[in-house]
């Protein structure tokens, strides 16, 4: 079975978000192709959470579980070193007073 490249699924998700008025953004352009990707969560009350996407060891199937969540700064710093590990990676930050990222919704673990 063929894997979406990066850029698609990113494409994907930022249209799903829009087609619920939910605003998000690239703040960092990973590799097209194979970058993983990071959705930081901004309730808009300086508090956020942010997300990586993994693997179940037991099924084998892709989950997104949560890396940092608390006041923004601490999760920005978190993401910051991400990026300092991982150069390809792309971050989307989602905001969402309702703290809605459509990550748990059929199709974007994929």
């Amino acid at each position: 079975m063929a894997r979406l490249t990066t850029r698609f699924w990113v494409d994907a998700y930022l249209a799903r978000l829009s087609f619920q008025t939910i605003p998000a953004y690239v703040t960092a352009h990973g590799d097209d192709h194979a970058g993983a990707v990071l959705v930081k969560l901004s309730t808009l009350d300086g508090k956020a959470r942010a997300f990586t996407r993994g693997f179940d060891l037991m099924t084998g199937a892709r989950q997104w579980t949560e890396l940092a969540a608390g006041d923004e700064r601490e999760v920005d710093a978190s993401i910051a070193k991400q990026r300092s590990f991982d150069p390809d990676l792309w971050v989307i930050e989602v905001e969402d007073r309702q703290g809605r990222h459509l990550l748990d919704e059929e199709g974007l673990s994929d």
